[in-house]
């Protein structure tokens, strides 16, 4: 996904196929802000401010709010343990079990990549996971 994110040039970040759908910052925005109420949940965290940055930032910012979410993620999926998953966790105003945090991480991030790589191939670029991998990578 940040590789995705680095490959759209940052004129293109207000990029959308149709006027009903986002636009490639909007993505990236939401990706990040999605990852933050995620993992958040996940760890019983709040996610740093940083996570949430405007669908209009520069890429620079959308791209550093999205490589922060994922450092989030990473660190609450890190001292997740098979016990915590059944505590129960509020999300989108409803009790759950914190399990439930981790299939919607799951979910989400191939749902949204392949808004990504469809964004990509939409202006003439391949996305990184249909690129020729280069030797000794």
């Amino acid at each position: 996904m940040l590789a995705a994110a680095n490959e759209m040039p940052a004129d293109k970040y207000s990029y959308h196929p149709t006027a009903g759908q986002w636009t490639f910052g909007k993505l990236v925005s939401h990706i990040a802000e999605s990852n933050a109420h995620l993992c958040g949940a996940l760890s019983g965290k709040a996610a740093p401010a940083a996570l949430t940055v405007s669908a209009t930032a520069s890429k620079a910012d959308l791209v550093a709010a999205l490589q922060a979410s994922f450092h989030f993620c990473s660190e609450a999926l890190g001292g997740l343990t098979d016990a915590d998953l059944k505590a129960p966790v509020t999300m989108f105003g409803r009790q759950f079990p914190r399990a439930t945090a981790l299939v919607a991480l799951t979910a989400d991030l191939p749902d949204h990549y392949s808004q990504m790589a469809a964004y990509l191939r939409l202006n003439g670029m391949l996305p990184p996971s249909a690129q020729a991998k280069k030797p000794g990578k």
